[in-house]
């Protein structure tokens, strides 16, 4: 049996929310976008995205794939517009069947497992990360480096001989709760606060999302912000 909760918030700063979410139990998909691009590109290229994935996983692709289809579409639609910008977005995707889960994902939007202690499994593709995984910063640093907003890998911008699509598949078992989040959360709430919520067990799932995003509000607000918890009872 999983429980899902799911919300996204403008936030305090942003006049569109270019992040979009889906969540369906029925086809076990589930997956947060992350849209760039300025003057309402960004919300027009995650849209696509989502529509995408969910069109391609319901006619039986791999979540790798549906990625890859995903920005064909963007950068089709982006040509078609002609505009100078390109638009883009991040992704994080899930699929479970049968209590085995599947993962992807593209950019900075994250997932994470709780199994009694929260642990991160996608890794970013962004600046700040290299860095991190060169021994030049800190994760602490990263946190307030000035270019930690800047990916180097998205759907629709990246070259698509270049895109790399990062998958990890495991087993959701009872007990265990997967966080699907844009860098919205990321950026205002550390993974000692998130970890605070996930742990507390009279908290719905549906509760729990709505407190992580009151924590990213609360501590900024910076950027739109979307959450999806998955819990297997």
């Amino acid at each position: 049996m999983i429980e899902f909760g799911h919300l996204s918030h403008v936030g305090l700063r942003r006049e569109l929310n270019e992040d979009t979410y889906y969540g369906d139990a029925e086809l076990g998909l589930w997956l947060v976008a992350d849209g760039m691009g300025g003057h309402e590109f960004g919300e027009v290229a995650s849209a696509l995205a989502r529509d995408a994935v969910v069109r391609e996983v319901r006619a039986g692709r791999p979540l790798a794939e549906a990625i890859r289809r995903a920005d064909e579409d963007i950068i089709k639609h982006s040509r078609q517009r002609a505009e100078s910008l390109p638009m883009g977005t991040t992704m994080v995707a899930l699929r479970i069947v049968d209590n085995r889960f599947e993962l992807a994902w593209v950019g900075d939007s994250r997932a994470y497992l709780w199994n009694g202690q929260l642990r991160q499994l996608s890794s970013d593709h962004s600046y700040v990360q290299e860095l991190i995984d060169q021994g030049a910063i800190t994760a602490e640093q990263a946190r307030a480096h000035p270019h930690r907003n800047v990916v180097t890998q998205a759907l629709g911008v990246t070259d698509p001989q270049s895109l790399k699509v990062e998958t990890l598949s495991g087993e959701l078992r009872p007990g265990q709760q997967l966080l699907l989040c844009s860098d919205g959360l990321t950026e205002e709430v550390d993974d000692v606060g998130i970890a605070a919520l996930l742990t507390k067990p009279e908290l719905s799932a549906q509760e729990c999302v709505d407190h992580l995003i009151s924590a990213a509000l609360d501590g900024g607000g910076s950027d739109n912000v979307t959450v999806i918890l998955l819990r297997r009872s």
